[in-house]
């Protein structure tokens, strides 16, 4: 559906520019939404998410909170935070580091790759939303957005 239908605006946007800001806008909060709905299915938010398959990347080395900022997708979190809501639930674990002892090492638990595991099962679902564009259009999209940011 056409951007100007969905948040019913009359008057044309003053530039391609503009419609594009707001289209960006638009749709981060529309994919935001639908990823809230899935993932609380699993008690967990994106960003708890996105560390998790940080350190399974990183797995079996340990990762650090600044390692975690830096490779976040969501530059604004606290990474401390998402760790310690995580360390609760069992799907991580942390430990003084054997190198700096001002720094933790953090690790994904057995637990944690299990909920990893079970949420692969079912992100197929997840990918479903980019199903209206064809492959070689997300791959333009894909090119456009790293050209955006530049």
């Amino acid at each position: 559906m056409r951007l100007e239908d969905e948040i019913k605006q009359v008057k044309a946007f003053t530039s391609e520019y503009s419609k594009a800001a707001v289209n960006l806008i638009y749709t981060y909060n529309w994919l935001d939404s639908f990823s809230k709905v899935f993932f609380n299915e699993y008690d967990i938010t994106s960003q708890q998410f996105n560390i998790l398959r940080i350190l399974k990347g990183q797995h079996p080395n340990p990762s650090t909170i600044n390692l975690l900022k830096e490779r976040m997708l969501d530059k604004m979190c606290d990474a401390s935070r998402l760790v310690e809501r995580l360390r609760i639930k069992g799907l991580v674990e942390r430990s003084k580091a054997s190198t700096d002892k001002r720094a933790v090492d953090i690790f994904i638990t057995k637990k944690g790759e299990q909920l990893l595991a079970k949420i692969a099962i079912k992100f197929p679902e997840f990918e479903r939303k980019f199903l209206t564009l064809t492959e070689e259009e997300v791959a333009d999209l894909n090119k456009l957005l790293d050209k955006l940011r530049g």
